[in-house]
């Protein structure tokens, strides 16, 4: 069987359930598991690029690690580019 977020014991968490602070991070992770099931891709795929994530900046709030790891993994797999991503962006950030 296949790993998939749900069975990630790091995800935020509220008695076993996972938690969102912002209807945001929940889209953030529906779009995660659906790129990665729809490239066909272990989970890992995505996983290690969050831990990357994490790790280049540990104080960074988890869920916007997670839409880091995202962007790298859409951009590894051609999905998009860069300038589609920045110019898609409803809010402000660094460009990529």
């Amino acid at each position: 069987m296949t790993a998939t977020p749900f069975d990630d014991e790091s995800l935020p968490r509220d008695n076993g359930e996972l938690v969102f602070d912002a209807p945001w991070q929940a889209r953030s992770l529906a779009i995660a598991v659906a790129v990665v099931e729809r490239l066909g891709l272990p989970w890992d795929a995505f996983r290690h690029r969050l831990m990357a994530s994490i790790a280049e900046q540990p104080d960074r709030p988890y869920y916007e690690s997670w839409t880091t790891a995202l962007e790298s993994l859409v951009l590894a797999e051609h999905l998009a580019t860069t300038a589609a991503l920045d110019e898609a962006m409803p809010t402000k950030r660094a460009p990529l």
